[in-house]
């Protein structure tokens, strides 16, 4: 039996409820049908999931550093969260914004993607997927990462374009 997708992902944070009102208000995570389980932890799930939970979080104080990963320590770099138009990526493109939290974007050829950091900093990517019916040899050659462009992408494939699996299948 192999592995086939990440079921959910749990995080360490410095205030759960702040931390929840950044998932839910700006990337629209909403709680399980049992809400919190503990005063200092909750457990969210992505619109449209049929998982039991899609995010963990775990609240470890105030006082908590932040963390090395990628500077002083190994450990996780992001996650990332598909979106199902290009539509929903624009949306959260400005959602983001306007929270101060939008860190970058990036046009990977086949893959369209937002990068942010929630309230203590851990960075998470939002990414919608070229369906593989209309990929073109120039999405397959895309040599790198470039700056993403979102009106010339809007323009090539409209704000209803579903995200596919791109070149993953």
């Amino acid at each position: 039996m192999a592995i086939f997708r990440l079921n959910h992902a749990v995080l360490y944070v410095r205030d759960v409820t702040q931390s929840v009102a950044f998932y839910r208000d700006v990337l629209g995570f909403g709680y399980t049908e049992g809400g919190d389980s503990y005063p200092t932890a909750a457990f969210l799930r992505a619109p449209g999931s049929t998982n039991d939970h899609d995010l963990g979080l775990f609240q470890i104080g105030a006082e908590a550093a932040d963390s090395g990963a990628g500077k002083t320590s190994v450990g996780l770099y992001h996650l990332a969260w598909e979106v199902d138009t290009l539509g929903d990526l624009v949306d959260l493109s400005a959602k983001l914004q306007a929270a101060g939290a939008l860190v970058g974007s990036s046009d990977h050829g086949t893959t369209k993607s937002l990068y942010g950091k929630d309230p203590n900093g851990l960075e998470f990517e939002i990414v919608w997927i070229i369906p593989a019916d209309q990929l073109t040899d120039a999405d397959r050659e895309h040599a790198g990462v470039t700056r993403l462009d979102l009106e010339a992408e809007l323009a090539k494939y409209g704000p209803d374009a579903k995200s596919g699996i791109g070149i993953s299948r």
